[in-house]
């Protein structure tokens, strides 16, 4: 089995390369580890390898606030220091005086 070496981590900011939302990591596969039918609905044109780290966001765009989960590829770091506002973001993280977010003690997995 290969190991994977996540590029971002948890509590870091980032946004889709292709379609416009951004988001706050809060948990990494070190490989696909989602459905087959989740990952087959994905036009062919556009799916990801598998074999790479998939992230779990706390994800909005201007319209709404999800749950993404995306491919190493597709992601990079969002560096516009814009706040956040998905709900599920202060469950789980703290704001640091420097707009940091570092993860509570005791909500890990």
């Amino acid at each position: 089995m290969s190991t994977f070496t996540a590029k971002y981590q948890i509590g870091q900011v980032v946004r889709h390369r292709h379609f416009p939302f951004r988001g706050i990591i809060f948990d990494v596969d070190p490989q696909f580890a989602n459905t087959d039918e989740w990952y087959e609905a994905i036009p062919e044109e556009v799916r990801p390898r598998k074999d790479q780290p998939f992230y779990h966001l706390f994800a909005e765009n201007e319209r709404t606030h999800y749950i993404a989960y995306v491919s190493e590829q597709n992601l990079v770091p969002d560096d516009s220091a814009q706040p956040l506002s998905h709900p599920d973001i202060h469950e789980w993280f703290n704001v640091t005086s420097g707009g940091t977010y570092e993860l509570k003690k005791g909500v890990a997995n």
